[in-house]
């Protein structure tokens, strides 16, 4: 047995050597004198997957990471290139066979490089997503061994809360603290900062000196300096003085910018739904009053909120910080203390920040192509498709529904739709792809636009991608879903800047109506009226609850006050956010069955005849209960959109008061003057002895007859087309009937009979026929001009519809007091005569000796025909 031992011994310590020896520390078998990047450090730049960490070359085949923080990835590898452009890192290559395909939380490990590659083949380090053609982060490699300054890194980092951060770097020599705030949160959010008063015997935040800081409409940072007189929105009161959070600025409005606002954007970006923003401010400020001093040495009282904020509008042009909602906190902070308690990447919910365009069956998508500002993913060409307008959008389409396109991005970009999530003919790359729609033929210019339809079906996948058919990656992602808004509604129209759909059903009493906002906001509002100002709202917002929420209300000025709420009946009331993206439905009566004088609400009638002006707006914040400035709104319609709710269309609106006057002028010349006056002419111009009552009859009535047409013409093409719904309508068309009745009747006239023969049924019969529809179209014509002017009033707002309304009715009643009195010269003049038969209807006898409308039979008398017509409504 003594022989074993040792041989035992031995097998060991070869397995040892043999461990040892296939360890995989790369120091042990890589020089570290062939590179002249050797002890190179640098920090990441971030590009996506909030990537941050300190990267360090050990030798000529491996490196370290340190403190090293990422969102997980599909198929993430180490990627080597020779530069940070499109083209050199789509051309780049793997470096190491290790892959990141996890979260990483402030780890450190070490790489090592494949055995064929050198430091001197790239000039840059990327982590890559291979799928997605996606840079994560990446790090010049500068044999000077001067890094890049990272506009991410501080020298500290602190956790306010789960989804919110501070960093900050101390340069007290500079008398300058640069702060990086960093939040999961909306990009329609603030982030707020600052030092309280440390004098203050109340609340910290009354007196504080905070930074406000977030993201513009168009995507590009900002951070101003706010100081905090009392714990409410900025206000203006009367004297002109601002209370509330308000901007330094507005405290001292004559003072130089540069002087009273210290704080100083440096830089900013909003990446996988989280918003970072930089920006410094001196320790010592000279604005004694708005700014508080800091110690960097000291521990001190640090105030922080994140919230929405409302853009600036006409009203007040500066940002206004809405009510946080219970985000918000104090603590002590000293700055001169190394801090890093951040561990790990922030990771949002919602990391889709792109903006969201939802494809209509009726509206085609607009497609060009404009520069790279805010591409969802990096690295990306200097030129990428645009969609209605927005930067390659998140696209969503519904299978069953057709999406129109209205190509027009060049002739150099075809669109197509792929399962590849780069584009750019992966065939090209020995890749396989399945083109759902275009190719080639897709494209267009703006002056002559290529159109086609693409109908998703069942088999279409849930995510699809829009890309050009020769460049890679201009394009992003479609979602496909199973129905939607155009599937529930018949009909649906874009509103004023196209920043609103509106969608609607007509039933038989009422009306199904849904609104969707196109970009992102608190609440949304519709509105039925040409302005704000007498107008009715149906607004939908989300409450603190979660809840989805429709109100109604009566406008009638330009302020909180002036919004009253009403208590319409609504039906099926829904209302919902999706990524920011409000969306409001509601079914209501079309005649509200109210009093009209008991509630403002029940004058809201829809007439589906009658185009519907509709507005729009979107705010920050909504509240069912009281309302205030901070409720106002920061976008709304320019204009009004007239929506012709039978048709299915809409049109941007127009004055069409120029219109409606020159059809209210032609109707007024036909049944207030000449169709009146050539019966005027027949009944009380008989005793002149020759034939000229007659021909002023005629005259008269042909004219007006031809007048009523064409006014009815001009208001039908003006319309585009013609329902019978209002009364001015109905008035107008029984009266153009009874118009077209008289000349008909004329012709069809019975023979008047010989002197001394008997008058004959049929005679009689056309003559009682012929003044009483002629006089009954006199009648009906009036009313329908009445009744036009009343509906112009209600209607179309015209505020002088009321004095023209009575101006013609006084035209009619002194048209009456003529009658009357013609009516009793001519009583007179019968009494000094032997009346013949009754003539009342077409005259006496002895005017009756010829047949006017017959000159070959001169033995027969003249007689008249009374032409009636009415004023067709518009």
């Amino acid at each position: 047995m003594a022989p074993t031992a040792p041989f035992q011994l031995g097998l060991f310590f070869i397995f040892m050597f043999l461990i040892g020896f296939s360890y995989s520390d790369p120091s042990l078998d890589c020089p570290t004198t062939n590179t002249s990047l050797l002890n190179f450090t640098s920090h990441f730049t971030l590009e996506q997957h909030q990537l941050r960490g300190i990267f360090s070359i050990i030798n000529d085949c491996s490196f370290r990471v340190s403190q090293f923080d990422m969102l997980a990835g599909a198929n993430v590898l180490w990627w080597g290139a020779m530069g940070d452009d499109f083209q050199n890192l789509t051309n780049g290559f793997p470096v190491s066979d290790s892959i990141l395909n996890q979260t990483y939380k402030n780890d450190t490990f070490t790489v090592r490089l494949r055995k064929n590659i050198t430091w001197d083949q790239m000039k840059l380090l990327a982590v890559w997503d291979v799928p997605t053609a996606s840079d994560f982060g990446y790090v010049l490699l500068n044999a000077s061994g001067n890094a890049k300054e990272q506009s991410t890194v501080f020298d500290n980092c602190k956790v306010l809360s789960d989804s919110y951060r501070i960093r900050w770097s101390l340069k007290e020599a500079q008398n300058e603290i640069e702060i990086g705030l960093e939040a999961a949160i909306g990009v329609e959010d603030y982030m707020g900062f600052g030092w309280a008063n440390e004098s203050a015997s109340g609340s910290l935040m009354v007196g504080g000196d905070v930074a406000i800081t977030g993201f513009e409409d168009g995507g590009l940072p900002f951070a101003h300096d706010y100081y905090i007189t009392k714990y409410s929105e900025c206000m203006i009161d009367e004297d002109g003085n601002a209370q509330g959070v308000c901007p330094d600025t507005l405290y001292k409005p004559t003072d130089p910018v540069v002087v009273v606002n210290n704080t100083k954007m440096i830089y900013g970006h909003r990446k996988d739904g989280v918003s970072f923003i930089r920006y410094s401010r001196p320790l010592q400020s000279n604005d004694i009053k708005y700014d508080q001093k800091i110690d960097p040495r000291a521990d001190m009282n640090v105030i922080w909120a994140v919230g929405l904020i409302k853009p600036p509008d006409s009203l007040r042009p500066f940002y206004l910080p809405q009510n946080h909602g219970g985000s918000y906190g104090h603590l002590k902070l000293n700055l001169s203390e190394h801090v890093n308690d951040c561990l790990g990447p922030l990771e949002a919910e919602d990391k889709e920040d792109q903006d969201l365009v939802i494809a209509d069956k009726k509206e085609p998508l607009v497609v060009s192509t404009g520069p790279a500002l805010h591409y969802p993913n990096p690295p990306n060409p200097s030129k990428v498709l645009y969609i209605n307008k927005k930067e390659s959008p998140l696209l969503r389409v519904e299978r069953g529904v057709p999406v129109k396109f209205s190509i027009q991005a060049g002739h150099d970009v075809a669109l197509y739709v792929t399962s590849d999530p780069i584009g750019g003919n992966a065939t090209l790359r020995n890749t396989s792809e399945t083109i759902y729609f275009g190719g080639p033929e897709a494209e267009g210019v703006q002056a002559s636009p290529t159109k086609l339809v693409w109908s998703p079906d069942r088999n279409t996948p849930d995510l699809v991608y829009y890309h050009s058919l020769y460049v890679p990656k201009m394009g992003w992602k479609v979602q496909v879903v199973d129905g939607g808004l155009p599937d529930m509604y018949n009909n649906s129209v874009s509103l004023d800047d196209q920043q609103v759909m509106l969608f609607w059903t007509l039933a038989e009493n009422s009306i199904s109506i849904a609104a969707r906002g196109e970009k992102k906001s608190g609440y949304l509002a519709i509105g039925f009226g040409r302005e704000m100002a007498n107008s009715y709202a149906y607004v939908g917002w989300i409450d603190d609850s979660g809840k989805g929420r429709v109100n109604t209300y009566w406008i009638d000025g330009n302020d909180p006050s002036s919004v009253h709420p009403t208590n319409e009946n609504l039906t099926y009331v829904r209302c919902k956010s999706e990524n920011g993206i409000i969306t409001l439905e509601f079914t209501r009566p079309l005649n509200p069955s109210c009093d009209p004088k008991a509630r403002h609400e029940c004058n809201n009638i829809i007439d589906p005849s009658t185009p519907l002006k509709v507005i729009w707006a979107m705010g920050t914040q909504w509240s069912g209960d009281h309302l205030s400035v901070r409720n106002m709104h920061f976008i709304t319609s320019k204009r009004p959109v007239s929506v012709l709710l039978m048709h299915g269309s809409a049109e941007a609106e127009e004055d069409l008061r120029p219109v409606l006057a020159v059809h209210g002028f032609m109707m007024f010349l036909a049944w207030g003057i000449l169709l009146p006056g050539g019966i005027l002419a027949a009944r009380y111009l008989k005793h002149v002895k020759d034939d000229s009552w007659f021909k002023i009859h005629v005259y008269m009535q042909y004219s007006g007859l031809a007048i009523v047409f064409l006014g009815f013409l001009f208001a039908v093409a003006e319309l585009r087309g013609l329902t019978l719904q209002s009364a001015h309508v109905k008035f107008g068309m029984l009266a153009i009937l009874l118009a077209i009745a008289q000349p008909i009747n004329a012709y069809l006239r019975p023979k008047k009979p010989v002197v001394g023969e008997e008058t004959s049924s049929h005679r009689l019969i056309w003559e009682y026929t012929h003044v009483i529809i002629g006089r009954c179209g006199i009648l009906v014509g009036v009313a329908a001009l009445i009744s036009g002017m009343k509906h112009l009033g209600e209607r179309y707002g015209d505020e002088n519809a009321n004095g023209l309304s009575w101006a013609l009715i006084i035209w009619f009643l002194l048209g009456a007091l003529l009658v009357i009195y013609l009516e009793y010269r001519d009583m007179g003049r019968r009494r000094d005569r032997m009346p013949g038969r009754s003539t009342w209807v077409l005259g006496n006898g002895e005017e009756e000796s010829r047949d006017l409308l017959n000159q070959s039979e001169p033995a027969k008398a003249k007689e008249t025909g009374e032409v009636q017509l009415e004023a067709f409504n518009r």
